[in-house]
């Protein structure tokens, strides 16, 4: 996976926004606002989402590629390597389940603003 494919994968998603708000390095992707993917620009070592708790868990028995949310909530969140050791499709994936947990989490009217 490289940084130029997962950024313009994520962008391709209605209403997603890119940002750095934290430091010039840590490049966040957004939904309606809120954040659903968080990556280092420089490195781009791993990717964080957030994941069904239940799944999350399972993700990451079978999986040795995907731990708990690097500086995030542990419950909610995963670290998805980017090393290959977890397969594109499934990162992709990974990707689409963050950007729909935090869609369905918005407001009705702000989903439906996005989705036209």
């Amino acid at each position: 996976m490289h940084i130029e494919f997962f950024r313009d994968y994520c962008l391709s998603l209605p209403g997603v926004t890119e940002d750095t708000p934290f430091d010039e390095d840590t490049l966040c992707f957004r939904v309606g606002g809120k954040i659903f993917a968080i990556t280092d620009i420089s490195s781009f070592e791993s990717v964080n989402l957030k994941c069904d708790p239940e799944w999350a868990v399972e993700l990451r028995e079978m999986h040795s590629g995907i731990v708990p949310g690097y500086h995030m909530n542990k419950k909610h969140w995963n670290t998805v390597s980017c090393d290959g050791s977890v397969p594109q499709k499934l990162f992709v994936e990974l990707t689409d389940h963050s950007y729909f947990l935090v869609l369905k989490s918005l407001p009705k009217k702000t989903q439906a603003e996005i989705s036209k």
